[in-house]
């Protein structure tokens, strides 16, 4: 195993016990994996890269379907909906990402969606997203989650 694979399970370990959870394997891995990950992954990437992986672990797509939602739920991760209709996810870059269930700063920043290659990518969070949003929407709504999409190539797609 390599060092950058232990210091994503490192890394993924540390996190589910900030959260006060149980650290199990599917855990551990499906988070680790999240993290080392260039761009947001769908079930069959997460699914693939964990069967692929030098420790060998396997365990049925149901198991991957819930340890995905369990992370999300927990705000260690976020899932966004492409083009394609097909969930894709991706871990909260460093601990300040999460926040509380229900706060709207949670859900607020955008991605990028390569056109050439499908990968979706996260935005750095905009300054001032969530108050742009809140004086957009009419008296008495309550927005809950933003989903900014940005179109175009990525820079591997561009040089090509």
């Amino acid at each position: 195993m390599s060092a950058v694979e232990r210091s994503h399970l490192d890394q993924a370990r540390s996190r589910l016990r900030e959260q006060g959870a149980r650290v199990t394997q599917a855990r551990t891995r499906v988070l680790a994996e999240l993290l080392a990950a260039d761009s947001a992954l769908s079930h069959a990437d997460v699914l693939r890269m964990v069967e692929q992986a030098p420790l060998g672990e396997v365990f049925d797509r149901v198991t991957l379907y819930r340890v995905l939602d369990w992370l999300v739920d927990q705000h260690l991760a976020h899932r966004l909906t492409g083009v394609d209709r097909v969930y894709r996810f991706s871990a909260h870059g460093d601990a300040e990402h999460g926040h509380a269930p229900g706060e709207f700063a949670h859900d607020a920043h955008g991605h990028f969606r390569c056109r050439m290659c499908e990968r979706m990518f996260c935005l750095a969070e905009a300054p001032g997203i969530q108050d742009h949003v809140q004086a957009s929407v009419p008296d008495g709504f309550t927005p809950e989650k933003v989903e900014v999409t940005v179109l175009g190539r990525c820079a591997n797609c561009a040089h090509q």
